[in-house]
């Protein structure tokens, strides 16, 4: 029970200021403009911050060691997830056209504006270098094999697999404040504690600045586009039944901490990543479908967390 209380509180935490992104906007405080300042923000500036502040705090060299082979099972169950797409999509007859905006959607999830708050809000600051390991595997595989599908729904999308273009995007802010954490936890280098405060302050900005951006997204959908279909039903079941549960099987099979195992499950489970609606505009492709399902898989996710919680309780 106490369990359930917990994540109920929690996703109500992430509700409220949802909400209020949502209010905002309606009453013309929020636009367009506010949301991409507010994206540009995370992805550029307390994303970065934050993963330097969290690695340095989170571990040392004995300690990244023991969790980095954990890595393996974010890469390992959205490929199996992905593989799993290619027949599903054909099964139930998605159109050519948009089969690889669904394949993408199938396995990627939103590591950041929807992960991040909620595995914060559920176990707090020590699960950050988790989300983060979830987030360089999923930021990787969506840039690549994701992004080399939505351009094959329309000819003459650049198609290349790696291009600059693709690792530009791969090697983004986040993984970059990522990856220069790890460099210094390796070589045992701690920063003053001005350059940290600042890092956890700047980095504190993360969750209300994403939960905002997700608010004013749901105001710019119609519950009018949202219709249950074949397509829809398929992608519930991969964002919310077969990822999380790859990644629970995975973990019988590799030892790894119970955090990270409850980390993984949660980002495994999260709504379809929101560079889908952004990759499909850019190839004038089914951009539309991509942003119906981002916005109700990102609704259907707060109702699924508790549930989650309940399931994981005995980890």
């Amino acid at each position: 029970m106490d369990v359930v209380l917990h994540a109920v509180q929690s996703v109500l935490s992430i509700v409220v200021m949802i909400a209020l992104g949502y209010y905002l906007t309606r009453r013309g405080m929020f636009n367009e403009g506010v949301s991409k300042l507010f994206s540009s923000l995370v992805v550029n500036v307390s994303l970065p911050a934050m993963m330097i502040s969290s690695l340095l705090t989170a571990f040392d060299r004995e300690k990244l060691y023991s969790a980095g082979t954990g890595i393996f099972i974010p890469f390992a169950a959205m490929l199996i997830c992905y593989l799993a797409a290619i027949p599903i999509a054909v099964l139930i007859k998605v159109r050519p056209e948009r089969r690889g905006v669904f394949h993408a959607m199938f396995f990627a999830s939103n590591t950041i504006f929807m992960g991040m708050p909620v595995n914060l809000a559920l176990f707090g600051e020590q699960s950050t270098p988790y989300v983060l390991f979830y987030y360089a595997a999923n930021t990787t595989l969506f840039w690549t094999i994701g992004m080399y599908g939505i351009s094959k729904d329309r000819k003459g999308c650049d198609d290349r697999v790696i291009g600059m273009d693709t690792l530009k995007r791969i090697f983004s802010p986040p993984l970059l404040g990522f990856l220069a954490g790890l460099f210094l936890v390796l070589l045992g280098i701690q920063l003053p504690s001005f350059i940290m405060d600042s890092c956890k302050y700047i980095g504190n900005l993360t969750t209300p600045l994403s939960l905002l951006f997700i608010g004013i997204t749901f105001s710019t959908i119609s519950i009018r586009d949202i219709r249950l279909d074949k397509d829809m039903a398929a992608l519930l079941f991969g964002r919310f039944v077969l990822s999380p549960l790859v990644v629970y099987i995975l973990a019988l099979f590799i030892p790894m901490p119970s955090l990270m195992i409850k980390v993984f499950i949660i980002q495994s489970a999260m709504p379809v990543i929101t560079q889908a609606a952004i990759a499909a505009r850019a190839c004038e492709v089914d951009y539309h479908y991509a942003t119906v399902m981002v916005t109700i898989t990102t609704i259907l996710s707060v109702l699924f967390i508790p549930v989650y919680m309940v399931l994981m309780s005995g980890i």
